[in-house]
């Protein structure tokens, strides 16, 4: 099934720009910041929203506040390409705690998961978990030195 891309014209890509830097602005100050009225403002969002173009609104956390001082990446291997086996994994996969991405990806490497926890030892957990009950012929993790850039917000052209 092929998705259509929604057309948007200049005011839209501001919009999406303001919030994918603060979404915590009010729709007053989102409005300003556009040049538009509050209600014009609002109705856009709405579209935007409805049209499934603005799927949610987050926050934003200091990970190394909460302790939680390593990102792994993840790359996985594997000999089962069905789909019920990837649902599967996928759910097991989503029930892990620290699991921030998941990726079925193409080339050398079948999964891809980012992973965030509170060192060695939480990571350690989460491998154990993650390969219970799961047939994964070759499993590595890369461990993150420097975050260099990080959710950097998409510009829309």
């Amino acid at each position: 099934m092929t998705t259509i891309p929604l057309q948007i014209d200049i005011i839209d890509r501001r919009l999406l720009a303001a919030l994918q830097t603060d979404s915590s602005l009010s729709q007053r100050a989102l409005a300003d910041k556009v040049g538009l009225s509050q209600n014009a403002c609002w109705r856009r969002l709405n579209r935007l929203q409805s049209e499934g173009v603005i799927l949610a609104q987050r926050a934003e956390l200091d990970l190394k506040r909460l302790g939680l001082d390593l990102v792994v990446i993840v790359m996985i291997k594997t000999l089962h390409h069905s789909k019920p086996w990837a649902e599967d994994f996928k759910a097991h996969v989503e029930s892990l705690p620290g699991v921030v991405d998941l990726y079925r990806i193409g080339g050398e490497w079948d999964y891809l998961i980012k992973v965030v926890t509170d060192g060695i030892a939480g990571y350690d957990r989460f491998y154990q978990s993650l390969v219970d009950g799961f047939d994964l012929p070759v499993v590595t993790g890369h461990f993150v030195m420097e975050e260099m850039i990080a959710a950097k917000p998409i510009v829309l052209s």
